[in-house]
């Protein structure tokens, strides 16, 4: 029976646990920690850092560098697990990359050579059509291609994008792409330096979403990978609707009023024909600080029945930029599947609703927000299978 609801049918996944799926699923469903003491941080480089890089690895092939095999290898994982779900291809299959800062290392690389006279070929491979360009040609898709960016939001906005693109018949099926492979010495001190990023404390110390204690996030890198299509035979979970909405207020700062926060959840509800009631779980940006948390703390207690709890995933994958909602949306679809949400523990004082470790579902839908640096709220309502 095919599921007429927009679904995630096929999932690929590389994070700072390793390359493939398996690998996030096994190390968020035990409750590890994907971040590592990594070398050649601080202002003078001769500092470590708890920060979730992925490994080197992925198929020379793909590309120079771990953000371009690492796109083409979340996608093929993505792709090669639909198929085995049951989908096949529409003749109109479009692509979308969420993505901010792109192939850091390639331009690091590239401006930090004396002799920038680099091929063509390397050059093109700077470009953010690049990627994209490359991944439609090895599985001959012809439906449009572009990429997304709301900064960390960036995830909740492909996948409305992608349920719209569905929805007004522009394309058959869509592959949703979120890359984010930017946690290199600079920008890792520059998060820091700005008072969000930790690198100091072992992540589960310090990053505690909706906790006590909580000083921010440890940052991470990942690349995911989703098939997305309105003709799903097995999917993961069914995408009901979504909204975004922005404060126009600070380039950093939550606008503390929250009003654009409480209309982006409500909106994302009633897009998706679903009550306030059928939540059962915030599925949270989260990022363990104090004004984020606060932010979807105070709106979830406003908005949320008394039954609906919470939980962020971030303490264990880390904050995966322009790839973290996709990250913890991943998490929520591999969880309908084995049935267990992979909250962390709880290691402090904690908002009533916070989930403490690994907790077996309950009916009812899931509200996934994300909160993008610069005022971009989103927030997708995801269901069960039917």
């Amino acid at each position: 029976m095919i599921d007429q609801h927009c679904g995630i049918n096929g999932i690929g996944a590389v994070t700072g646990y390793g390359w493939g799926r398996e690998s996030l699923w096994n190390g968020l469903a035990t409750g590890q920690v994907a971040a590592h003491l990594a070398e050649g941080h601080g202002p003078d480089r001769d500092q470590v850092a708890w920060v979730a890089t992925v490994p080197d690895g992925g198929d020379e092939l793909d590309g120079p560098s771990r953000f371009a095999r690492a796109m083409r290898a979340a996608g093929r994982e993505a792709i090669l697990d639909a198929e085995r779900r049951g989908w096949e291809p529409g003749r109109r299959v479009g692509l979308l990359h969420a993505a901010v800062l792109g192939d850091v290392e390639l331009w690091r690389d590239f401006y930090g050579t004396q002799d920038a006279d680099v091929s063509v070929r390397d050059y093109l491979a700077l470009m953010p059509s690049t990627p994209v360009s490359t991944f439609m040609q090895e599985f001959g898709f012809h439906g449009p291609a572009m990429n997304i960016s709301t900064t960390c939001a960036s995830g909740n906005a492909g996948l409305i994008t992608a349920k719209a693109w569905l929805e007004a018949g522009v394309v058959d099926d869509v592959i949703l792409l979120a890359t984010d492979l930017s946690s290199a010495p600079e920008t890792v001190l520059h998060f820091n330096r700005l008072g969000v990023a930790v690198t100091d404390t072992e992540p589960l110390q310090a990053c505690r979403p909706f906790q006590e204690g909580s000083r921010g996030f440890i940052m991470g890198e990942a690349s995911i990978g989703m098939v997305l299509s309105n003709r799903s035979p097995n999917p993961y979970l069914r995408v009901l609707g979504g909204a975004m909405s922005h404060d126009a207020h600070h380039v950093t700062s939550v606008d503390p009023g929250l009003a654009e926060l409480r209309r982006c959840f409500s909106e994302a509800l009633s897009n998706a024909g679903a009550e306030l009631s059928q939540v059962r779980y915030l599925n949270a940006h989260g990022p363990g600080t104090q004004q984020c948390d606060r932010a979807e703390a105070t709106v979830a207690d406003e908005l949320l029945p008394p039954e609906a709890e919470l939980y962020s995933v971030k303490p264990l994958v880390g904050h995966c930029m322009a790839a973290a909602s996709a990250v913890e949306i991943t998490a929520t679809a591999l969880g309908y599947d084995r049935g267990l949400i992979p909250a962390p523990p709880q290691v402090a004082p904690a908002h009533p609703r916070l989930l403490n470790g690994p907790t077996t579902p309950a009916d009812g839908l899931t509200l996934k927000s994300s909160l993008g640096m610069g005022g971009h709220n989103s927030a997708v309502v995801l269901a069960p299978p039917a």
